[in-house]
């Protein structure tokens, strides 16, 4: 596995980083007289609820930390403060039958501000709070900026034009931009908190999953099994520049990242539109020129998904392999590691035409939502590719796709509706729509891009989870549920991977030959 430069790391908070952690606080919090946590207190509040004490690790340093704790519903019910919630700064508080996750903490390096680390930490406590079933998430939000505004406006009246975007403040913002609702106003909540004259707003988010006990009949549910893809179906259009076509990458990270996805898919050759520049070479002499952007294009797509916590799969680009030509890709992980796939099935006209060779790599790769496998376009049309990695235990297939005519696009369709089934996983394909009459051997693009299921009584009767409108730059949003695979492998109608005869045949991949 390949790394890149930056390495992104979520775990529980380990004291060994103490010294560390005390300077970045104090640092954070220069304007408030106890501005930070002691060791001891830190060590009490690991002992009681290690779950929801995490910090993030950049290259190997502190860049972020977030602390919490459980509490009852009473604990909040009226008006209350710091000190209160968190017993005396003793954490006596704590209930692990409560059903209310408050916040305590959350600070960020000012080092690393820009690359999301807040935002990675807050989706971190939404995943707790709905594995642990609790019922929201809740704390008391500064307002440091309000001090600018009190002669003129009420607590209310500034959260309102906070709200509107007619004042900026930096932690609310944040707070709003980040799903949370504000529910009232605490007054006196932080002692020695000048910037908000000692007021805070109470933020809360909901967990939409949360099942009230009395409803519960094999106790706390965890929904770590649903996973949420997103796919671009991409307009081929003319770019003036590389970085025009960044921007219109980033755009949809950014878009695709706010819908809280665990994946976005590209298509296969997305960057095509930048061949125009090259289209008075020959074909096979422009798609090398657009080879050299494939390693700043990967770069800046690994570093995307750091900084929108989201896993990239970059659809394919041409690259440079030991001296020939391949269609590649890559998994851009969200904690900073690169995986490559490569197609492994050319097609005629990208031999003809490109001058391209086909790759070797066939393989799973590990995520933090699970196995997936990555085959690009062709390659989906072989079903012992998608058999070799269900074999290793795959759970999603990512397809991007490049077709120009509707019976191309029929063949990749539905080739991937086949794996869907007869490995019983979930299947995402993503293309690109438009046309591009500047670009030799890319004029058009026909596509429809959905997430693909098994055919049974779980899921889709049709086996479509969703799908995109033929033929339309848009982008497609779909939750996946893992459990419902499981599932199906022991108690589904027909069981496509346990009743295989492997007494009389069997796909196996060839290795060292």
């Amino acid at each position: 596995m390949e790394t890149v430069s930056e390495s992104i790391e979520l775990k529980y908070l380990d004291l060994k980083y103490y010294e560390e952690l005390k300077g970045l606080m104090m640092g954070v919090y220069h304007s408030l007289e106890n501005s930070y946590w002691t060791k001891a207190q830190l060590e009490e509040l690991v002992s009681l609820f290690p779950e929801g004490q995490i910090m993030v690790l950049v290259n190997g340093k502190l860049a972020g930390c977030a602390l919490s704790i459980i509490v009852d519903e009473k604990n909040i019910k009226g008006k209350h403060t710091y000190r209160q919630i968190t017993g005396d700064f003793k954490f006596s508080t704590h209930d692990f039958n409560g059903s209310i996750l408050y916040g305590i903490d959350v600070f960020v390096s000012p080092q690393f501000r820009g690359m999301r680390i807040g935002r990675r930490m807050y989706d971190y406590r939404k995943e707790l709070c709905e594995k642990l079933n609790l019922e929201r998430i809740v704390f008391g939000g500064r307002l440091p900026n309000y001090h600018k505004y009190a002669e003129d406006l009420t607590p209310r009246e500034y959260i309102d034009k906070v709200k509107n975007k007619e004042i900026h403040d930096p932690v609310l913002n944040f707070q709003l931009s980040n799903d949370f609702v504000v529910k009232r106003i605490l007054t006196n909540y932080l002692d020695g908190d000048s910037g908000s004259l000692d007021y805070a707003a109470l933020l809360e988010w909901s967990n939409v999953y949360y099942d009230a006990p009395d409803l519960q009949e094999d106790g706390p549910k965890s929904r770590k099994s649903i996973v949420r893809m997103g796919l671009v179906q991409w307009q081929m259009r003319p770019y003036a520049s590389f970085d025009d076509l960044l921007q219109q990458v980033e755009y949809y990270v950014d878009t695709v990242s706010s819908y809280r996805c665990d994946f976005v898919l590209f298509p296969e050759y997305f960057n095509a539109p930048l061949m125009s520049e090259f289209n008075e070479m020959s074909e096979p002499d422009a798609i090398r020129a657009l080879a050299r952007f494939s390693p700043q294009l990967r770069d800046t797509l690994s570093s995307l998904a750091i900084s929108y916590n989201i896993n990239i799969i970059t659809g394919s680009m041409p690259e440079w392999v030991d001296g020939v030509l391949k269609n590649v890709g890559y998994l851009c992980k969200r904690d900073g590691g690169l995986e490559k796939y490569e197609k492994i099935h050319v097609t005629p006209d990208e031999v003809k035409v490109w001058g391209l060779t086909g790759g070797d790599m066939v393989r799973t790769m590990d995520t933090d939502c699970g196995k997936i496998g990555i085959l690009i376009c062709y390659d989906v049309e072989f079903p012992e590719l998608g058999r070799i990695l269900a074999k290793e235990g795959m759970q999603m297939l990512f397809v991007p796709f490049l077709t120009d005519t509707q019976n191309g696009y029929s063949r990749v369709r539905h080739c991937a509706q086949a794996r869907a089934i007869e490995n019983e996983c979930y299947v995402a394909i993503a293309g690109s729509v438009g046309n591009l009459p500047n670009v030799h051997n890319m004029d058009i693009q026909y596509a429809q891009s959905m997430v693909l299921t098994p055919c049974d009584f779980a899921f889709p009767a049709n086996g479509i989870k969703a799908e995109a409108t033929p033929n339309t730059e848009m982008i497609l949003v779909a939750d996946v549920d893992l459990d419902l695979l499981r599932e199906l492998h022991e108690h589904g109608a027909v069981k496509n991977l346990k009743d295989r005869r492997t007494d009389l045949y069997d796909v196996e991949l060839k290795t060292g030959e």
